[in-house]
């Protein structure tokens, strides 16, 4: 595999932007890509995730919009990772083939989660007859268990990744948990792989496990808020990264207690980058204007605290 710059820092969980009538907004990713770098530091981005409505989306939907990042972010983005988890392993077989066509820096996939009964083995399986159609980018195991359901630890198929994935290079570990992270990060073989962490509102607790970058939702609209924390930890200035991160907390858990999923990030993100990213797909409903009319209010609020 070639030398590739290392994945780490901040990694927006991108947004899919809609239509009123539900069809993918394709001319704004353009736009999107300039605004998470000039305007919240971020340079890597993870597609058609959970936040994206990846599994919401059609094969042909989720390709186009594959091509859509890796065409308008090159030469701009430093990573376009690609998730390409699916129910079913041909599609998912698909989606990883069609990424390293096109030239993405990685792929992701989620643990398929319709049948529970999964043996972990069978699980370690999946994931690798997935990477093999695209050997030659880097393959990231996508954790999120408070989701699919499948409640292995993601230490328990770690070793089995390492030994049977050639191209395995780390985890998205979206789970609370960090007892497992902790022991995940553990095993890493000299630093050669890379530990992401998917709870935003714990990011610091995360970097004093040992996580090495971050991929959530708020990095869309919080990435400059966020690059704060890393840079005051990395600096060893504990107090100023707690001070950032209470303050992150503090919108989120006023959101999260207002009921906070796909459709209100996108109000979020509409109202703070002025990129219309639209309504969600069905069965999710739009954000009310309750809602978003709240937010405003918040958001004001914390203008100060979030970046001083």
């Amino acid at each position: 595999m070639a030398p590739r710059k290392k994945l780490q820092g901040l990694v927006a969980a991108t947004i899919t932007p809609m239509t009123q009538d539900g069809g993918i907004n394709l001319p704004v990713i353009g736009q999107y890509v300039d605004y998470l770098i000039n305007e919240q530091g971020v340079r890597s981005v993870f597609v058609n995730g959970t936040t994206g409505e990846g599994l919401s989306l059609s094969i042909q939907e989720r390709k186009q919009l594959a091509e859509e990042w890796v065409t308008k972010g090159k030469d701009k983005l430093d990573h376009v990772i690609i998730h390409v988890g699916a129910l079913s392993l041909p599609e998912s077989k698909g989606l990883a083939k069609h990424a390293g066509e096109i030239g993405a820096d990685g792929i992701a996939v989620i643990t398929p989660s319709f049948f529970k009964q999964v043996k972990k083995d069978a699980l370690v399986a999946f994931f690798r007859d997935v990477a093999a159609e695209a050997p030659g980018i880097p393959f990231y195991y996508y954790h999120i268990p408070p989701l699919t359901g499948i409640e292995f630890r993601a230490e328990e198929l770690l070793d089995g990744m390492k030994e049977q994935i050639p191209s395995f290079q780390g985890l998205k570990f979206s789970d609370r948990d960090l007892l497992d992270f902790g022991r995940c990060v553990k095993k890493n073989d000299e630093g050669r792989f890379v530990f992401l962490y998917g709870v935003d509102e714990q990011l610091l607790s995360a970097l004093t496990m040992g996580a090495t970058g971050a991929v959530g939702s708020t990095y869309n609209y919080f990435g400059k808020a966020n690059n704060l924390i890393l840079e005051a930890f990395a600096s060893g200035d504990l107090s100023a990264a707690q001070k950032h991160q209470f303050s992150i907390q503090e919108f989120l858990g006023f959101v999260i207690a207002q009921g906070f999923g796909v459709a209100q990030i996108k109000a979020v993100m509409t109202l703070v980058s002025g990129i219309p990213m639209g309504p969600p797909r069905l069965p999710l409903s739009s954000a009310s204007e309750e809602f978003i009319a709240k937010v405003k209010v918040k958001l004001e609020s914390l203008k100060n605290s979030l970046y001083s």
